[in-house]
């Protein structure tokens, strides 16, 4: 079909002293079916549930993407058993990436799960300050493979109006036939507060958002509040979910108040998915048992500022350099790493956290 992609967008990128051609390609038979498998999975919004790690972009020292490390970590996720991942966020510091890169990363995630067996669907972070950009960077991403957009609204001089944060999502909804929206509500990043019944007006509104990323304080009385809106006057368009995020800082209460899994950067996720299982069966004194034993991993890892969890992207052994690009601070200051390290050996003694975590170890 005719490209929807805007024409400057390059087909190259020089990354450090590597040049990675990820052109386009007809992908063989099984390739094709499990990409279309994963469209598919999420179009019908059902399966939008589960665990879907939040991926950190790795750096080279020289600030160069880290290619190989982006891939072997989007192939642990999908051997770890997470239901999908999502690329270019907040955590992948997608506010200092350059559009080239952002399809290097597409690109490269779309072929580095391509061969694990299964349908594992690839979310990308599109948000941008301008609502046409938005739609532009969502229709790379469908062009590229992406089976979902993570979308959230910028901070505006003026306040935007509810309707105009509503029209952006029937934008990006509108450029992008048949690709599912998750609507990040992340105040904290972006400074633009949406109230529960706003969430579900757009979600009322635009059949295209599947999922909410509810991140904003305080989350279980805003999951519970949506919920009932959902409940009454404005159910959604489709069958949209909630997952939780913000690192899963406050998981043990939001999965009280009916959450479908996980959307977060936390580098644990198997943690997660242990958690979630046993809400989905509603076992809540064994979600909470597993809650209450790993929260001081939890609360360690969300510490402002990507450093910490690309710590523990490095300790896991996903990636060989946790460097962060400036300004920020390049890395986690020693004593942090230190303490970070022993935090990780008090949670999981003996454990070599390099591999998926054992089933056995939540029984």
């Amino acid at each position: 079909r005719k490209s929807n992609l805007v024409p400057w967008l390059p087909r190259s990128v020089v990354a450090g002293d590597n040049t990675h051609m990820l052109r386009p390609r007809s992908p063989s038979a099984p390739r094709a079916a499990l990409l279309h498998a994963a469209r598919r999975r999420l179009s019908s919004r059902s399966d939008f549930r589960g665990v879907f790690p939040i991926m950190a972009t790795p750096f080279r020292a020289d600030e160069s993407l880290d290619v190989d490390g982006f891939q072997k970590s989007m192939r642990f996720m999908a051997e770890a058993g997470c239901d999908g991942a999502t690329i270019v966020g907040v955590l992948g510091e997608s506010n200092r990436m350059t559009d080239r890169e952002r399809e290097t990363l597409i690109r490269a995630a779309v072929d580095a799960v391509a061969d694990c067996g299964r349908q594992f669907p690839i979310c990308v972070g599109t948000s941008h300050a301008g609502t046409a950009a938005t739609v532009a960077l969502s229709q790379m991403a469908q062009e590229l493979g992406a089976a979902a957009v993570m979308v959230t609204p910028t901070k505006e001089p003026a306040p935007a109006s509810d309707d105009t944060l509503a029209e952006m999502y029937a934008r990006v909804a509108e450029g992008c036939p048949g690709l599912p929206i998750v609507l990040q509500d992340h105040p904290a990043s972006t400074q633009v507060h949406m109230g529960p019944k706003l969430i579900a007006r757009i979600a009322h509104e635009v059949p295209a958002v599947a999922c909410i990323k509810l991140e904003a304080l305080p989350t279980p009385a805003r999951i519970a509040a949506l919920r009932k809106l959902w409940a009454s006057e404005l159910p959604p368009a489709s069958d949209c979910t909630i997952l939780t995020g913000l690192g899963a800082l406050y998981a043990g209460f939001d999965m009280e108040q009916g959450t479908d899994g996980f959307m977060t950067g936390f580098a644990f996720p198997e943690i997660l998915q242990a958690m979630n299982a046993a809400a989905q069966r509603k076992e809540w004194e064994r979600a909470h048992a597993l809650y209450q034993r790993y929260l001081p991993l939890l609360v360690f890892e969300q510490q402002p500022g990507v450093a910490v969890r690309k710590e523990l992207y490095r300790l896991r052994g996903l990636i060989e350099c946790a460097h962060v690009r400036h300004p920020a601070a390049p890395a986690a200051a020693p004593a942090l790493a230190k303490a970070l390290a022993e935090q990780v050996e008090r949670s999981l003694p003996g454990i070599d956290v390099s591999q998926p975590l054992p089933a056995s170890l939540f029984a």
